[in-house]
């Protein structure tokens, strides 16, 4: 069996004394600051933050660009921890380091990110150090990450963002942004899908500002990883275009320190560094086990584990004097000199070129370019009409055109879902080697929609408006990272078409059902299903100036006809929601009600109805959550509480249109999956017809 001290920096002092060496004190500082808050919690993950404390600290002592005094320049050193299990590594790091803290705004307060009572509060209610790291929440810490693999994804998206800003803004003389990204990763990391697949695309796309630290611990929840996984990890890499390197031992700080320069010389590819470690290093019966994994260690085991270190054994949360400042010392040093030469930097340019100084300042502060929506069309109403995918192509593009720094992509997939950009300049982002540059618009991510998401999500967090798209249906494969765009309050925007059995012959796998639901049940999204054109540009209008939660776009393969707007009412109605689009004269005998597609099946049927003498409102629902943000006075405009005759449409799960139509109501949806047949064929199949709705119209009117 290995030794626990494979590095002489690391051996215990003799006498069983407190070590003298400061690197090694400042290291086991972090080691037993991550034992105590675990075990004060009762719940956590010590083993991690134990082994890898030397990689952290000489990574931020010694290597990472960055300013605690500003931890909000824009051209520092991006850490990503995605073993976000490992949080209490990351916390300590935050305390050592003295980042102040900030809040929304932007403004930093004069306290520190982190006390030592925080540490202290780990995992407690309302405290600043929950059990994974969440961005906004706690200042250092760059991106949520809890579900294994999606901060990978995002160091995807934050080493895209480097290269687009410097393409886009460097100019001689001014190298603005030059900054480097670093994730630590594990086992588990490298198990998920997600981080293969944005592995795969940061390969090709040449990344060479990104390096990512690999902990090989060999240990997941289960036991040893030879249970399961017992792959090349370095030749898989090496197969996707990285560099590889290998650390033997992550007690090797000198090691460490000289690979981390390799990783950065290499501006080609994008780093692999193996770090080979044993989880609860010190733990003397846990060590190199999979129980030093998720549990506290328990008291003895961590009295004896200090008494390894040569630390005092009845001290808890215990900082020797010497250490905040040795370790600021390295950090705060070096980020104080560079931020001070970066703000000088960007005042000199922004006399030299204000105009991008002006749009930089957008991107930081996350605010809206002047003109913006100047451009978006207006739609002459047509009974042939036109898809909502085709109609969102041409609004995205006038939109995108005077917003420059929206960028964006599908999964292979923008010919069907129109979101390439065509107008002049808007380029693909792409390396030289491959007929592109880094300061395209149009993003190819392949057809690896997890890693798309979780991409998007790493670009948002630079201020970059990212929109991604796909078809509804593979919204199923984007969920994690869709509800951690909510999480951070980014203002990604999803783009899904083909949402309904309107897909038509490709059957059932690729006709959306309960995709809908999902979506609408999800905190903190917008979604959004435009029923024509003109609903589709206020859709548009309404989710681009939303800069605190991401949006969902559904929209339509099949033409849907533009609406006459001077018979209906304004598509301007679809800010709020859901709007009368026609009335009848006196009060309703019934409210029909649907979105997308289907709210042209419900004019259809009022002209039948109307002509019965049946008084029918029509309303169209383009999004319940912008609807349920009004006041009750609106809605109880649009949907009266007296008026119980109601019918929803929708090619979707009935899940949730109770809300509307309530018990006495009636819905046409979706109770099962579709088929394979032309869309016209399965609209009579499922019953989304003129007569089936007149006769349930007519049931709920008492006709």
């Amino acid at each position: 069996m290995r030794s626990l001290y494979t590095s002489p920096l690391m051996a215990p002092e003799g006498g069983g004394g407190m070590p003298t060496n400061i690197d090694t004190l400042c290291i086991n500082t972090i080691r037993t600051l991550s034992m105590d808050a675990v075990q004060k919690a009762n719940s956590g993950h010590p083993g991690t933050p134990m082994a890898l404390a030397p990689v952290g600290y000489a990574l931020w002592r010694d290597v990472l660009n960055y300013d605690p005094a500003e931890p909000l320049w824009p051209n520092r050193d991006r850490f990503v921890l995605s073993v976000g299990h490992a949080s209490m590594l990351l916390y300590s790091l935050i305390y050592l380091a003295g980042i102040r803290d900030v809040r929304p705004g932007g403004v930093t307060n004069d306290r520190p990110a982190l006390t030592l009572e925080d540490l202290e509060q780990f995992r407690q209610l309302d405290s600043l150090t929950p059990g994974h790291p969440e961005y906004h929440h706690t200042a250092g810490v760059e991106t949520t990450t809890g579900p294994l693999g999606q901060g990978c994804g995002n160091s995807v998206g934050m080493a895209i963002a480097e290269k687009w800003l410097a393409e886009r803004y460097n100019r001689p003389g001014f190298k603005l942004f030059d900054h480097h990204v670093y994730t630590l990763c594990g086992d588990g990391d490298n198990m998920e899908g997600v981080a293969s697949e944005a592995a795969s695309i940061a390969g090709h796309l040449r990344l060479g500002n990104l390096t990512w630290i690999y902990d090989s611990n060999h240990i997941s929840i289960e036991g040893s990883t030879n249970i399961a996984f017992t792959e090349s990890v370095h030749k898989r890499f090496e197969a996707y275009g990285w560099h590889v390197l290998e650390l033997k031992d992550a007690n090797d700080t000198g090691d460490l320190r000289r690979l981390l320069a390799e990783a950065k010389a290499e501006t080609s590819r994008p780093t692999l560094i193996i770090v080979h470690s044993i989880i609860g290093w010190g733990a003397p019966h846990l060590a190199g086990t999979a129980e030093a994994h998720g549990s506290p260690l328990g008291v003895e085991e961590i009295r004896e584990t200090k008494k390894f270190y040569g630390w005092p054994e009845d001290k808890s949360f215990y900082v020797p004097e010497g250490v905040p400042e040795h370790f600021r010392a390295g950090i705060a040093t070096r980020g104080a000199a560079a931020s001070k030469a970066w703000n000088e930097l960007f005042a000199a340019y922004r006399a030299k070129y204000p105009a991008e100084a002006s749009q930089l300042d957008h991107i930081f502060a996350g605010t809206l370019p002047e003109g913006w929506d100047s451009d978006i069309p207006v739609f002459d109403a047509d009974a042939k009409g036109v898809a909502s995918r085709a109609s969102s192509g041409k609004v995205l593009n006038t939109i995108a055109r005077n917003y420059p720094w929206m960028i964006g992509g599908s999964a292979d997939l923008s010919p069907s879902t129109k979101t390439h950009l065509t107008f002049e300049g808007a380029g693909d982002f792409q390396p030289p080697q491959w007929g592109g540059t880094y300061g395209g618009r149009n993003l190819h991510f392949g057809v690896r929609e997890h890693a798309m998401g979780s991409i998007s999500n790493g670009l948002a967090l630079y201020g970059i408006r990212a929109y991604c798209s796909g078809f509804l249906i593979f919204s199923d494969y984007m969920k994690p990272p869709i509800r951690l765009s909510a999480l951070m309050k980014l203002p990604v925007t999803y783009i899904f078409t083909h949402d309904s059995i309107g897909v038509g012959e490709d059957g059932p796998t690729h006709q959306p059902i309960e995709q809908l639901a999902q979506l609408r049940a999800t905190p903190g999204v917008t979604v959004l299903r435009p029923a024509d054109a003109n609903e589709v540009a206020e859709a548009w209008r309404t989710l681009v100036q939303i800069t605190d939660r991401p949006s969902v776009l559904a929209l339509s393969r099949q033409n849907l006809p533009t609406i006459c707007r001077k018979t209906y009412a304004p598509a301007s109605g679809l800010a709020k929601g859901a709007y009368v689009l026609a009335d009848a004269e006196g009060r309703p005998d019934v409210i029909l009600m649907a979105t997308g597609s289907e709210v042209g099946l419900i004019i259809k049927a009022e002209e039948k109805l109307k002509a019965e003498g049946i008084k029918v409102r029509l309303v169209s629902m383009p999004s319940w959550d912008l609807f349920e943000a009004q006041p009750r006075s609106y809605r109880d405009s649009v949907l009266p509480p007296d008026i119980t005759a109601r019918v929803a449409v929708e090619q979707a799960a009935q899940l949730g249109w109770d809300r509307y139509t309530g018990l006495a109501g009636e819905t046409i949806v979706m109770h099962g999956f579709g088929a394979s047949a032309p869309a016209a064929e399965l609209e009579v199949k499922f019953g989304f017809t003129v007569d089936a709705v007149v006769a349930a119209a007519r049931r709920q009117a008492g006709k």
